[in-house]
Formats: structure tokens, sequence, C-alpha cells
């Protein structure tokens, strides 16, 4: 847990969010997200309870006082009243919505449940907020090769990286922390990469003939020379010397894609890519999938089972009827309409035609 988070922590959420971090294994990004929700919860109940002055602004709300007595005055209809404060005032969307009201769950079950310090858990019945389904957005494949090719020696400072770092992410569907906290030793002799994943859970990739070319072409042009020894594990380096960073793969592949005019698009989107052609051009089963992304449960791989509008299209003509035509109307003849005679119509014995 990061110092800064420890200090600004009452005990009781100190205690918490290291158990989150030792015992259940959650990232350092996934703690400071619980610190981040449970802070500006508590900021909320004592702006709630008059406990610091209303002209306050929020951020300037200390925690560091929070004690049991003020947790055990929670109740379910304050947790509903800061979720709606939330996506009001905080202009919060569907899903963040969702995730303040999962550490709030987590949180209380812990103090219930774990701690014992709560009789009751306030917040038991607390529902998540519906979040709106959208289909993941992902590179076709003419794009992704357009990706690739984007990089070359005349616009790039690290080629040979780059072009492994994008060849990585396309076949392989890893995140941006995975492929940041790759190591050398990740890459295995039998073409599989050893990758740790969400929760420090492991899982093994292989390596195509693609990856396993970019790797060759990069590893004679990785840094050795003036790189710190805390440092030459690290597979992929910044300019630095230094193991690349989150923002520096941000960076990175965020050019690339603004190169070939996808600048709205990120870095997870490649992954949203990988896992979205090794489905439809690949015919990967989805329980393939699930292990090759890291997915815990099969539901959230089931996002990138979405069909492309081309597959639809194909669907559509393939149907026997696709190309049955109407029938003509009958026209009815000029002699008819200049002596006022009505077409001739079948009619049933109502007078229906």
């Amino acid at each position: 847990m990061q110092k800064k988070i420890s200090e600004e922590c009452f005990p009781i959420l100190r205690e918490f969010l290291r158990y989150m971090e030792v015992v259940k294994g959650r990232s350092p990004g996934t703690v400071e997200q619980y610190f981040i929700d449970l802070r500006t919860f508590f900021r909320y109940i004592k702006q709630l309870r008059g406990l610091v002055p209303a002209a306050l602004p929020e951020e300037e709300i200390e925690i560091a006082d929070v004690d049991i007595d003020l947790i055990r005055s929670v109740t379910l209809q304050d947790a509903i009243s800061y979720l709606g404060y939330a996506k009001t005032e905080r202009q919060n969307h569907d899903k963040a919505l969702a995730r303040k009201a999962c550490s709030l769950r987590v949180f209380f079950r812990h103090l219930t449940n774990y701690t014992h310090a709560l009789d009751y858990n306030p917040v038991e019945n607390l529902d998540t907020p519906k979040t709106k389904k959208t289909l993941p957005k992902y590179l076709t494949l003419e794009q992704s090769l357009d990706l690739l090719k984007s990089v070359d020696t005349q616009h790039s400072e690290f080629p040979e990286r780059d072009y492994c770092m994008l060849t990585l992410l396309l076949n392989c569907g890893l995140r941006r922390a995975e492929l940041a906290g790759l190591n050398i030793t990740d890459i295995r002799s039998d073409n599989t990469l050893r990758v740790l994943g969400k929760g420090n859970k492991e899982r093994v990739v292989y390596l195509n003939e693609a990856c396993r070319k970019a790797l060759e072409q990069y590893l004679p042009t990785r840094p050795v020379d003036g790189v710190e020894r805390k440092e030459r594990s690290a597979l992929f380096y910044s300019r630095l010397k230094k193991r690349i960073t989150l923002q520096g793969v941000h960076y990175v592949i965020k050019g690339y894609l603004s190169r070939i005019g996808l600048s709205d698009y990120s870095t997870h989107k490649l992954r949203h890519t990988a896992a979205t052609l090794m489905y439809q051009h690949g015919g990967v089963d989805i329980r393939v999938l699930k292990d090759i992304l890291g997915h815990e449960n099969l539901g959230t791989t089931e996002i990138y089972t979405h069909l492309s509008s081309e597959q639809v299209k194909k669907a559509a003509e393939s149907s026997p009827l696709s190309h049955v035509q109407a029938p003509r109307k009958r026209r009815v003849p000029a002699v008819e309409k200049r002596n006022g005679a009505e077409p001739v119509t079948t009619k049933d014995p109502q007078g229906k035609e």
C-alpha cells in the first residue's frame, strides 16, 4: 500500500486495505480505488452529519479521525443518498456508481463477517446501479495491419521495441499493466509467455510466429549498459533505461493509433481487438479465449462474442429467401381508365379482396 494512502487512512480503513492487498491479493490499482471510493464516502458522511463546516471544500475534508462509532451510524439510506450525490453532484457515470456500490459492500462485509466490528451489515441490501451494456470498440483486421505498418525507423525512436509491444498486445490480448510488468525471464523456451494478471494471478500465453519474430528483432536492441540493477529484469524500457510505466505504454501506443487516424482509441482497445480477431477470424472457443485473456468468469469473456457488421450482413444474405422478389402490381389498361371501368379484382364472399 502506498505511503500516502496509509497516512490518510483511519486505522480501520488501513487494516481493510492491507487485508485486500496481502490476503486477497488485490492489485495496487484496485486497492487505491477502494481507498478513493471509501474516502469520498466518509467525506460525504462527515458533511451529512455536520461534522465539518458546510463551506469546506470536499478535497480538504480529513478522514483520519473516522472511528467505529461513525461507521456504526451508517445506514442503507446513507449509502443510497451517497450514490445519488455521486451521480448528480460529481457526475459519475453508471460504471463508476456500480464500482462505488461494490466498494461499500466489500468494506462493510469485511467489518461484519471478518473482523466482527459490526453486528450487522448496513449495506447488505444495497443494489448495484444498472450499467448500460455496450459493445467494445476494436480495430478491424485492416486497421490492425495499418497500425503495425505505422512503425518505422523514420518516425519511431525505438521501432523494434514499439513493434514488439504492439504485436504482443494485438496477438496475446495483454492488459497495459501486464505488458509493462513483463520480465525478460517471462519468455520461456517452449514459446510461451508468463503473464502476471489481475489479483497476482499467473497465466501462460502462447507466442505465435509473429510474436516470436518481433521478440527476436527487439531483444538485441534491448538496453543493457547503464541500466540499474533493480531495472535489469524488465522486458521493455523507457528512453531513461527504466522499466516502462503504464503512462509510458499509453503514450507510445496512443501515438501510433493517432498516426492511423484512431486518436480516440486507447491501449485497452487493442485487448478488445485481440479477443475479437481470435473469436471472429480464428474460431477460438470462448472457454479458451477466457483463459487467454485471464478472465475469472466466462460471463466477462462473452462480451467479445459480438458479431461484426460484416458477419451480420453475411448472415442476412445467407437466408434462402434473401433473393425472392416481390410480385409486381397489376397495371390497369388504358382503355379501362378511359371508359371509367373499375379494375377486375377477386373478392371473397364478404367483399374483401
